[in-house]
């Protein structure tokens, strides 16, 4: 019992003691808290105070750096203002300075009006004197003095007339010649060939120069071979890889080309094979030439022709006369004829025919003496053409008269083919003597200082001495050489005469 007790009271005594043990160990942690608790709050007021003193810093620092910032930017306004303020005062000043040299130029230009007014009154009353003067020493009225103006303006209008009625002449004479140039150039226009430049002499081309040394031959034998079997001059000079073939004979002169060409292709020259090349060149061509006559006949639609006439019109393949090729002109001429003939209502056959055989004499002008139109005409007549184409063929350069018109149109397709731009060279002989006739005549007409002409003869331009021909005597000196022109010279188309007058006055400046 006792013992039961006594471990109740033991175990109620520990728990007591347990209790009282945690009861103080609580308070002991409490106190802890609340300590380390105080201590953190303490900590974090410093730290905030510090904060807080740092941020009253930061303020200040700031506070400092805008008080700074905006002084500068008082300061440089302040200067910028001071600027314009200087800059205003200089424009200020400059303003002043124009206003009193505008009011300056006011004054002078007040005084100059007055003056110009003062002096317009003297020149006014001065020209009322010498108006007045006029009259005294003149004795003319007004009346009479716009009299005299108006008769001298009336002579001027008659000239000026003059020179009016000079250009609706000229007009009109243009208009009379129009239908007549209509049909010219339809005829032109549908007829064109080509021409070749007039030569008497020939090229072969050789392969190499030693050539040269086989045509001649030793001692010049096979040279004298070829001159004497083809009638042609050979001359071999400096002419590097060519030899040259000259005669006055178009025809043997191809005969030589063709037999020489092929004895250069062949290799073999000897006086023997000349002589046989020669004879084959000379079938070739005689083929060449019946071919080309046959061939334009044929072309032209004639018929009846004799075989020698035709023969003969292939010889003109080989002439040439100013450098136009006589077979291509006599076609030329042959199609003008006609188609003028067609407009005309005339006989077109009679022209087409007048027109080829027309220049058929020169294929034998180098052998029959006499103008080629007669001797062509002579010809036509003994191989059996009618009177009418034997006439057209005698009349074309009016060694006879025309007895139709067929025979009028040849001789005018004969001048159109030769005349037309291009188809034959004037010689330089006679174009020099005629720009020479044309300035001399020029020349002699009295105040002529200088004449030229130019562009290759078709005009003449003329420079007068300004002291002895007047602006209105250059135009009748123009119409007067102009017909002079037309009365001592022969040229083609036309020439403009073109009158100079020009009046210098030099002075220098020392």
């Amino acid at each position: 019992m006792n013992s039961a007790v006594v471990n109740i009271i033991e175990s109620l005594a520990i728990g007591l003691m347990a209790f009282v043990l945690g009861y103080l160990l609580r308070q002991y942690t409490a106190r802890a808290k609340i300590r380390r608790m105080s201590e953190e709050a303490e900590s974090m007021l410093t730290q905030s105070k510090t904060r807080l003193k740092e941020a009253e810093l930061e303020a200040k620092a700031a506070a400092l750096a805008i008080r700074d910032k905006v002084e500068r930017e008082t300061e440089k306004r302040r200067s910028e203002l001071n600027r314009q303020e200087r800059r205003l005062q200089q424009r200020r000043a400059s303003l002043d300075r124009r206003i009193d040299s505008l009011e300056e130029r006011a004054r002078k230009l007040d005084f100059k009006d007055k003056q110009l007014e003062r002096q317009r009154n003297e020149l006014e009353q001065l020209h009322q004197k010498e108006f007045d003067e006029l009259q005294r020493i003149s004795g003319l009225s007004l009346e009479e003095a716009k009299e005299l103006l108006l008769q001298k303006v009336e002579r001027q209008a008659r000239q000026d007339m003059a020179r009016v009625i000079r250009e609706v002449e000229m007009q009109a004479r243009e208009e009379s010649e129009r239908k007549a140039r209509e049909i010219i150039t339809l005829a032109i226009q549908r007829v064109a060939s080509d021409h070749v430049a007039e030569t008497t002499v020939s090229t072969v081309l050789l392969p190499n120069d030693e050539m040269k040394g086989r045509i001649i031959g030793r001692g010049g034998r096979n040279i004298r071979a070829i001159e004497g079997a083809t009638g042609v001059d050979l001359i071999v000079d400096d002419t590097p890889e060519a030899v040259i073939l000259s005669s006055f004979d178009p025809v043997r002169r191809e005969i030589a080309r063709v037999a020489l060409n092929k004895l250069v292709l062949d290799g073999r020259i000897h006086p023997a094979r000349i002589e046989e090349v020669v004879k084959k060149a000379q079938q070739q061509v005689e083929t060449v030439i019946q071919e080309e006559g046959e061939r334009v006949v044929y072309e032209l639609g004639i018929h009846g022709l004799h075989p020698e006439l035709i023969r003969l019109l292939g010889q003109l393949k080989y002439r040439t006369s100013y450098g136009q090729n006589v077979l291509m002109h006599s076609v030329e001429a042959a199609h003008l004829a006609a188609i003028m003939a067609a407009e005309l209502g005339a006989n077109v056959a009679l022209a087409k025919e007048g027109g080829l055989l027309h220049d058929i004499g020169k294929a034998v002008s180098h052998e029959t003496e006499g103008a080629h139109a007669l001797v062509g005409a002579d010809i036509a007549k003994r191989l059996g053409r009618p009177a009418d184409v034997v006439n057209a063929i005698a009349a074309h350069h009016a060694e006879e008269e025309p007895q139709t018109v067929e025979a009028v149109l040849v001789q005018a397709a004969d001048a159109i083919s030769g005349a037309r731009p291009g188809a034959r060279r004037e010689t330089l002989e006679s174009y020099i003597k005629r720009v020479e006739s044309l300035e001399t005549l020029a020349a002699s007409f009295g105040g002529v200082k200088k004449s030229y002409a130019i562009q290759a003869g078709r005009e003449i331009r003329i420079i007068v001495k300004p002291e002895k021909i007047d602006d209105l005597g250059i135009i009748t000196l123009s119409k007067d050489i102009a017909k002079k022109v037309e009365e001592s010279l022969e040229y083609p188309g036309q020439i403009k005469v073109t009158v100079i007058r020009e009046t210098r006055a030099v002075d220098y400046a020392k």
